[in-house]
């Protein structure tokens, strides 16, 4: 790994790794976010602008907007004019000491600003170049910009809402293509180092969005399509059917899955010992997996239709004693109060040097010999690091005065010279 005074002082799995970050928004920022909580450095390289999601608010202060916080945390920030000569010459240089580059810029114009795989592998061959696209470079999509919401879409979101039951198309209301595809791409960076420790050679690695999300919707919903010919229609029922969904007691809702043959016995002793069985336990509708996955609807309906007869707090406990799974049906603000969160320290309170007190979220894994830290520096200001990062990249301050006058950079007002 890169051996540099920053980033060996680190500890986790991912101490001494050195990643130059020149992605953006959601999907890349929060894969070099998880990099960053296993204990890699990681160096934001952001426009003269910023990254558009320190605009976004709730915010306290302009450009520290709350995902942007949350995303970047632990990150060192540089702010380069890619675009002009000396900029990209300064990324270059950083490229050269680092171990990882991933963008989310879009291959074709990547290649436009000089920092491909080939022209970054010229001045460092180990290197591992990561392009988090919209599409595999080898189709007919490869040059089409891509948002979360056009990926949910193109692969069949909203379709699977509205035959869920919503009245019309809609997208999930998270950024879940970013997300997924953002995992893809923490995996395809450790998965490259492992290789990297066994050949000593770099690589490039493409990982787009729309083969992301193709996977991981017609993991569940190719369904009968698998077969050819096919063996029914597209979708799993038991996602799609409308009574999946949290259930209405006599006085809240609750969230319950009777899932295995074990859990359905349990449920009919539960509820046959309050009088309400009604012969369901000798229903063949509910005899095995098969039967309840074939008559899907009935069975969640059912469910649904007991439940209202009794209070949460009834059958929070009656399914506890029946060790039926349960869970309440949580609002945001429920999590930051949750005890499992907060016992475990996943979500922790903090105090940012700009924005002030803030919760914060640590990383949701747990190592026995390797930990991750638990804390990171704070989401950094737009160029907060711009003059450090230039001066390891071996800048003298008149050459760093010299880029910042020919704006091929910025940096945060009052970081020291």
């Amino acid at each position: 790994m890169t051996d540099n005074t920053h980033s060996t002082s680190r500890t986790g799995p991912l101490a001494g790794v050195r990643i130059l970050d020149l992605t953006s928004v959601i999907m890349g920022p929060f894969a070099t976010q998880i990099l960053a909580q296993l204990g890699a450095e990681v160096i934001k390289v952001e426009t003269p602008d910023g990254d558009n999601m320190r605009h976004v608010g709730p915010m306290r202060h302009p450009g520290m907007g709350h995902i942007f916080l949350h995303a970047n945390a632990g990150k060192r920030s540089i702010a380069l004019d890619l675009k002009h000569p000396e900029g990209r010459e300064a990324a270059l240089r950083l490229a050269e000491r680092c171990d990882v580059l991933i963008s989310n810029v879009r291959p074709q114009a990547l290649a436009r600003l000089g920092l491909d795989p080939a022209s970054v592998a010229a001045c460092n061959p180990r290197l591992i170049h990561v392009s988090c696209c919209g599409f595999d470079q080898e189709g007919p999509d490869a040059a089409r910009p891509a948002y979360d919401d056009l990926i949910q879409g193109a692969t069949g979101i909203p379709w699977l809402m509205q035959r869920y039951g919503a009245p019309e198309p809609a997208y999930a209301p998270t950024t879940l293509s970013d997300r997924v595809t953002g995992l893809h791409a923490v995996y395809a960076v450790t998965a490259a180092l492992y290789a990297r420790e066994k050949t000593g050679q770099g690589q490039a690695i493409v990982v787009p969005m729309f083969e992301a999300m193709a996977q991981f919707i017609l993991g569940d919903h190719m369904a009968g399509l698998t077969f050819e010919p096919p063996q029914g229609e597209a979708g799993y029922a038991r996602l799609l059917t409308t009574h999946r969904k949290p259930y209405a007691t006599a006085d809240g809702m609750l969230c319950v899955l009777i899932y295995n043959d074990k859990h359905w016995r349990s449920f009919f002793a539960a509820i046959g010992e309050i009088g309400e069985a009604q012969g369901l336990a000798q229903d063949p509708r509910f005899a095995t997996h098969g039967a309840r996955a074939a008559n899907i609807d009935a069975v969640y309906a059912e469910v649904a239709r007991i439940l209202r007869t009794r209070t949460t707090a009834q059958w929070q406990a009656l399914l506890d004693a029946a060790d039926v799974p349960h869970m309440p049906m949580n609002s945001p603000a429920d999590l930051l109060t949750n005890p499992q969160l907060r016992a475990t320290g996943f979500l922790h309170d903090s105090v940012h040097p700009t924005e002030g007190p803030m919760h914060a979220m640590a990383h949701p894994t747990r190592w026995s010999a390797t930990p991750p830290p638990r804390t990171l520096s704070p989401a950094p200001q737009l160029g907060e690091h711009t003059r450090a990062l230039l001066a390891e990249a071996g800048y003298t301050p008149t050459q760093i005065d010299a880029l910042l006058t020919q704006n091929a950079c910025h940096a945060a007002t009052g970081e020291p010279a």
